[in-house]
């Protein structure tokens, strides 16, 4: 909660003009933000793609309305248009490459699911991850690596709730068996609970145009 606050104040004072603030915003998000785009536009293009997400993202910050958990949601959504956008200039989905056998029978190494959400952020898990069918991906990803609740993940693919968390179940499961460790395959247990909405008072104050200039040193 520390984090999701201090992001939160982050994100106002950037909206206020602070280059300083938007940089701390950019730490906090893009690293969890780019594994996603690596899920849906594949290795080669995920920081191009990334990168025109930021810009748009610093483009429309000052229109932005709420706390850490809606800009987690929101950077999502703007990220998907763009790696969506992508795709559909190629033509297709990427087959991501990786080696599978890495962690395919991979002894348990715990029994803790907290460890497990930890390897699934890993660049060799999030490979595997992209392997999944294309809900169960983004599910997951949204889910677990971004930490967006089902409600917020919802919102970001135009779906139900219900099917966000039906997807992200069952590639879960997949992954728990790919991973080899029947430990993980509770991992979306261990998420944390959603919570209430809460009544925001976030201003947006007009954004100055150096904050492009300032993405591009990041």
């Amino acid at each position: 909660m520390g984090d999701d606050a201090e992001l939160t104040a982050a994100v106002l004072a950037a909206q206020g003009g602070d280059e300083t603030a938007f940089r701390t915003v950019y730490r906090a998000v893009h690293p969890r933000l780019l594994g996603y785009v690596r899920t849906l536009v594949g290795d080669p293009d995920a920081e191009d793609v990334a990168s025109e997400a930021w810009l748009q993202i610093a483009r429309d910050l000052e229109r932005f309305d709420g706390d850490a958990d809606r800009f987690r949601g929101w950077a999502a959504r703007i990220a998907r248009n763009r790696a969506l956008d992508h795709i559909r200039m190629r033509g297709r989905r990427p087959a991501i490459g990786g080696d599978e056998t890495e962690l395919t029978g991979r002894a348990a190494e715990s029994d803790t699911a907290g460890e497990a959400i930890e390897a699934l952020a890993t660049d060799r898990a999030l490979s595997l991850i992209a392997r999944l069918p294309q809900d169960q991906a983004e599910a997951v990803v949204l889910r677990v690596v971004v930490g967006l609740d089902a409600k917020t993940a919802a919102e970001t693919l135009g779906k139900r709730a219900g099917a966000v968390r039906t997807a992200a179940h069952r590639g879960l499961k997949r992954l728990a068996e790919l991973l080899g460790d029947p430990e993980s395959a509770g991992v979306l247990d261990a998420l944390p609970p959603q919570r209430k909405p809460r009544d925001r008072a976030v201003t947006s104050a007009s954004v100055t145009p150096t904050r492009t200039r300032t993405q591009k040193d990041m």
